[in-house]
């Protein structure tokens, strides 16, 4: 059980049961929330989602709900407008509201559903999905240290948590950490790409790549030190790595400019999706 859990909510309800929130939920459940406090609202629950409530006893799609302690909205962005007027009814003065939902700001979030007090807006990326996620959070004034306690306790389930001081830091979040996964992705495949061009049959260097990423990853993971320290440690002057590095530190073209050029296109775009 979660060293948080004294301050998970004995009620809450879901909104949006797909492959985030069904995650999310998993998280919830393992640190100790109880299944009998649970509700989810789904119009379209998959046949996984269906069985597992059913299997854990939670509440899917009940007539009636009562105002939890938290309602979770993890539907998809487009879908708030059409969701709003049951959400909103199922909120109480009380009620904390966690949004996941890419590009909607928490200004989004009031003007839709009007009987919204305490929100959380939550960024998220894809290893939440295996509990090892990175979530960027920002909350507005009406919620309260309890509440944020709350929030805390549920969103670290998934991974680490980083409070923002404002919520203006999201759209940076997302180009780092939401988009990042993805960059990771192509790092293998360049990284594949390189070896079967040094020789390798291409499976091979497949393999390599992707257990040379995922060790470092784990390594990282389990190291205190920082990242640049660890780089050090396995750079020997005039090696093999060093010759590597001078190719991908040359500047101004090297790694660092174009991962800068790349997470502030990433940034721009946020922005304007949430424009």
């Amino acid at each position: 059980m979660s060293q948080n859990a004294s301050y998970l909510p004995s009620s809450l309800i879901l909104v949006g049961a797909g492959k985030m929130g069904g995650s999310m939920l998993e998280g919830w459940l393992k640190v100790g929330v109880r299944p009998e406090g649970v509700t989810v609202l789904d119009p379209r629950p998959s046949e996984e989602m269906v069985r597992f409530c059913r299997e854990q006893r939670i509440a899917l799609n009940p007539a009636n709900s009562n105002a939890p302690d938290v309602l979770v909205l993890a539907i998809k962005p487009q879908m708030l407008d059409e969701a709003a007027p049951s959400v909103n009814a199922c909120l109480g003065p009380q009620t904390l509201i966690i949004s996941i939902l890419a590009g909607k700001t928490i200004g989004d979030l009031r003007s839709r559903l009007s009987a919204s007090r305490a929100i959380v807006r939550a960024m998220p990326n894809l290893p939440a999905s295996i509990g090892r996620g990175a979530t960027g959070a920002a909350a507005n004034d009406q919620v309260s240290e309890e509440q944020r306690l709350m929030a805390d306790a549920l969103l670290s389930s998934n991974g680490i948590v980083e409070w923002l001081p404002t919520e203006d830091l999201i759209d940076a979040v997302t180009a780092l950490s939401g988009s990042g996964p993805a960059y990771v992705f192509h790092l293998v495949e360049c990284l594949a790409e390189a070896g079967a061009a040094a020789g390798l049959p291409p499976d091979l260097a497949q393999r390599l790549a992707r257990a040379t990423v995922t060790g470092a990853g784990e390594l990282l993971f389990q190291s205190d030190l920082p990242p640049a320290t660890l780089r050090q440690n396995v750079t020997s002057p005039g090696g093999t790595t060093a010759a590597a590095l001078e190719v991908l530190m040359r500047d101004p073209d090297g790694m660092k400019a174009l991962m800068r050029e790349a997470v502030a296109a990433a940034k721009r775009r946020a922005e304007e999706l949430a424009g």
